[in-house]
């Protein structure tokens, strides 16, 4: 087992993952930018360092800087928690060079499941079903137009290299194609240094449902279920819950077995997320994200399984801690994402100082945070305060103790999407669990 980890994140994260470092007797050194520095989870670390000065906002993603601090700090490994660095395989790479553990995939598949594409091929290969569409990157816009005719408009234009809806555009028809496939590769190159784009048949609304796998360095591989992620805004997640209302048994074990195909097919180690597209009883591979994700929560309660400490076992060379005839999910969770954003204009993001804190609480309720009354949420991150995660036995139990928690919740000086999130838990069509990826902007209007 690991001696010391360096924690390469911030905020919520940072603090899960020092916790899950403390419980199992790791010294911790987290990392932290001056923007961050009255963060009060900082207190909680063996040792800290100061990696940026602001208003940077690419402190956490200065691989020479964390590679330094670890270096400096003696540790073992750097786990990079979620986001930042977490699926850069270049720092993976780097980590290893320097005689550091990654805790996360290696480096060559984490290469080969950041580029969509290539993803895609391997997918197919395995026999796992995806959306029609491309075989591979799309050359130039006379191809994007004859793989249109084939499969039928509307179509998708998607980043290889791309993530949370950037590098992506929808066409009706010919001309919109042409336009859509030169806008999505321009803004793919901004954004991501890589102009390449594939495409994929165009499914309309949707339900995005995704399983978490666990891997080792052994040949082991499981599945700990689903979670359903269709609450979204401009493919930003706000709401998930575990296990998808819209699954029954015989989908869920093809969805579990697949996933986990596809994991060994990839040679996959570590946390991760195989994520798919529902419509109807048929599911069909989009991605996998190769760390630890916001929601794991969500599966953590229903598993009863620490997923950062499997992350860390494993990095270290163990083998998992269960098998899948050992995995048995009970309940339902419900978590909710609440962010400094205010619904009233359009979600913009609201930096300033928490004034007031009335944190949720009692019984099946989660709460994790970073945030405490007097925080300064700065302007220069991810404007996520907290997430808030229920569990009971049934569905409809979760949904009404989401609804005591969120009216317990108080936060003051900054605007949030509480109230978004108390209207999304008294919804008529949430509550019977009939939604898809177009549900939030059917409520919004």
């Amino acid at each position: 087992m690991f001696h010391r980890i360096l924690i390469a994140n911030r905020g919520e994260i940072a603090l899960r993952i020092l916790r899950a470092c403390r419980e199992l007797d790791i010294d911790t050194v987290a990392v932290y930018s001056q923007a961050d520095a009255d963060a009060a989870y900082l207190a909680l670390a063996d040792e800290k360092i100061c990696i940026g000065p602001p208003p940077s906002s690419q402190s956490y993603l200065s691989m020479p800087a964390i590679i330094a601090a670890a270096e400096v700090a003696d540790v073992d490994a750097i786990h990079p928690g979620y986001g930042f660095l977490s699926e850069n395989a270049d720092f993976a790479q780097t980590c290893r060079e320097h005689g550091i553990e990654f805790i996360g995939p290696a480096a060559e598949t984490i290469r080969q499941l950041g580029d969509k594409a290539t993803a895609r091929e391997i997918a197919i290969a395995a026999k796992v079903p995806t959306v029609p569409g491309s075989d591979g990157i799309v050359e130039d816009d006379q191809q994007a137009i004859e793989i249109a005719e084939k499969i039928g408009y509307p179509v998708l234009i998607k980043a290889t290299a791309g993530g949370g809806g950037r590098g992506m555009r929808v066409a009706n028809n010919k001309i919109s194609l042409v336009s859509a496939y030169h806008q999505a590769r321009s803004e793919a190159e901004q954004a991501f240094g890589e102009a390449g784009v594939y495409m994929e048949k165009y499914l309309e609304r949707p339900r995005h449902v995704e399983i978490q796998i666990l891997a080792d360095g052994h040949g082991n591989v499981i599945h700990l279920g689903e979670r359903e992620c269709s609450v979204q805004r401009r493919h930003q997640k706000l709401v998930e819950e575990g296990p998808s209302a819209a699954l029954n048994e015989s989908m869920r074990r093809a969805m579990g077995r697949t996933a986990v195909k596809l994991a060994k097919a990839c040679k996959f180690k570590g946390a991760g997320t195989v994520e798919f597209l529902l419509v109807g009883k048929e599911f069909y591979f989009i991605e996998v994200n190769c760390r630890i994700q916001v929601e794991h929560p969500v599966t953590e309660l229903i598993s009863r399984v620490d997923l950062v400490k499997e992350q860390i076992r494993v990095a270290a060379g163990e083998k998992l801690s269960l098998d899948q005839r050992r995995v048995r999910l009970q309940g339902h969770a419900i978590e909710v994402r609440v962010n400094a954003e205010d619904p009233e204009y359009g979600f913009r993001p609201c930096p300033g100082t928490i004034t007031k804190l009335i944190a949720p609480g009692g019984p099946g309720v989660r709460f994790d945070t970073h945030i405490y009354a007097g925080y300064r949420v700065p302007p220069t991150y991810d404007s996520l305060l907290a997430k808030l995660i229920v569990h009971a036995p049934t569905r409809a139990e979760a949904i009404v103790r989401m609804r005591r928690a969120l009216d317990e919740f108080v936060i003051e000086g900054v605007q949030t999407t509480l109230p978004t999130l108390r209207d999304i838990m008294r919804n008529a069509f949430f509550e019977r669990g009939e939604y898809d990826t177009g549900f939030l902007e059917d409520m919004l209007g």
